[in-house]
């Protein structure tokens, strides 16, 4: 029987930056005789607020594996940035924010020049006016889905035509079948209209969170962030408690900061019940006891872990 990580193009590998997917390319790369082929492209798209681990977690991984990771942010086009006031009013505040905006929509980027401070996820609530929120997750569909989806249609991947359709592979474990689950309900569907089609390797080949951890022990470099803490790579993700953010205000004093800003410049909160202003505000106030700390540890890799809205209309 033929390898599940044995891949056939066109097809695009997406890389959240997390251990599980890097455990998926790892066997890719492996069943293929450690080169990809032409018509299979790994992407890898910064919000700006990829925690530092991750960042470098994505360049070793390319640099030791020999491997070409494309490097993606968000872009606004010059349209939006003339026609949506928000968006103008907040480009116009600083020059330097002129790099946010080009015609594809996208820029390719590097581990050295990867926005670090939020710059492009900024943009887009600065643009849509609007926080995002559990219910309204515009962040992972337009920064990472819709930002890989316009890179792989508009530019020429590794020589090659612009792709009209593709298999999406995704780093779904096996130990992960409601999400697998809810991606095949959502693609199944007649209204389904995205070009791609998910596939999930790690699920054929029986893998889970074990073997995930098992491989990590056994490598000479690694992610950095210790297993099972909940952050992810997202550094604030409101879908975490918050039990968890306040732990991560704790343990990386400033973190929260950025994104009481984006709850300002959204005019909204990210999450109902509470501010992130109102998290840093309690971090403060209170004093660290034993047991404050949260025992959801869900994988959180963005991008897999969370899944956009659908368009299917």
């Amino acid at each position: 029987m033929a390898s599940p990580y044995l891949i056939t193009g066109p097809a695009l590998i997406s890389f959240s930056g997390g251990r599980t997917s890097a455990f998926m390319l790892r066997h890719i790369l492996d069943a293929h005789g450690g080169k990809l082929p032409q018509d299979v492209v790994v992407a890898f798209a910064n919000t700006g607020k990829e925690r530092p681990e991750t960042l470098r977690f994505v360049h070793e991984i390319g640099t030791r594996w020999g491997v070409q990771i494309e490097w993606l942010e968000w872009r606004a086009t010059p349209s939006q940035a003339e026609g949506r006031a928000g968006l103008k009013r907040w480009l116009a505040e600083d020059a330097g924010r002129s790099g946010l905006v080009n015609a594809a929509g996208f820029e390719r980027v590097g581990y050295n020049s990867a926005a670090q401070n939020g710059e492009p996820f900024a943009a887009l609530i600065a643009m849509k006016q609007y926080t995002p929120n559990a219910l309204a997750r515009f962040c992972t569909e337009e920064l990472k889905v819709l930002t890989i989806k316009r890179f792989l249609t508009a530019w020429v991947p590794n020589g090659g035509c612009e792709w009209t359709s593709w298999k999406n592979v995704v780093g779904l474990r096996a130990d992960e079948t409601k999400r697998i689950h809810r991606r095949w309900a959502a693609e199944g569907d007649p209204k389904w209209k995205e070009p791609y089609k998910s596939e999930f390797p790690l699920y054929a080949a029986g893998a889970t969170r074990a073997d995930v951890d098992e491989f990590w022990a056994e490598q000479p470099f690694d992610l950095g962030i210790p297993s099972g803490d909940g952050d992810g790579n997202c550094d604030g993700c409101f879908l975490k408690s918050d039990k968890r953010l306040m732990w991560t205000e704790r343990t990386r004093p400033g973190t929260l900061a950025w994104w009481a800003y984006g709850e300002v410049l959204g005019k909204g909160q990210f999450v109902t019940e509470y501010s992130m202003q109102s998290l840093i505000d309690r971090v403060g106030r209170e004093p660290l006891l034993p047991g404050l700390t949260d025992d959801d540890d869900r994988d959180v890799e963005c991008g897999s872990a969370c899944e956009p809205m659908r368009r299917t209309a």
